[in-house]
């Protein structure tokens, strides 16, 4: 919450809850964060994480859980024109398919939240 606050007192808009995550599941999310642009990025894939934490990120452990039941998909888009928020997390089709359609690319499912 105390995220949540500042992030509204900086001048950013509440559009409300989307998905909730599971108090644990076998599936992790992933938080990391980049010194440089400040950006977040999340994911489930160690893989990936190895890889950004390789190259300066810095691991702030798990943030979530994901469902295990696959209930809520969370989708991910990436912006190559952005020099911060690259990346993009929705639980709503239709804003993924908008912004697919003005050049994000379709990054596919990143995680689920429960319903």
């Amino acid at each position: 919450m105390a995220e949540g606050n500042k992030l509204l007192s900086a001048g950013w808009k509440y559009e409300g809850v989307t998905w909730t995550a599971p108090k644990t599941s076998k599936t992790p999310v992933y938080r990391l964060y980049n010194p440089n642009s400040g950006d977040h990025h999340y994911t489930t894939n160690p893989a990936e994480k190895s890889m950004l934490t390789g190259n300066g990120w810095k691991d702030e452990g798990i943030g979530w859980y994901s469902d295990d039941n696959k209930g809520v998909p969370v989708y991910r888009q990436y912006n190559k024109n952005a020099k911060t928020g690259s990346h993009n997390y929705t639980a709503n089709l239709a804003e993924n398919d908008m912004l697919v359609k003005n050049g994000w690319k379709a990054e596919g499912i990143s995680w689920y939240g429960v319903k």
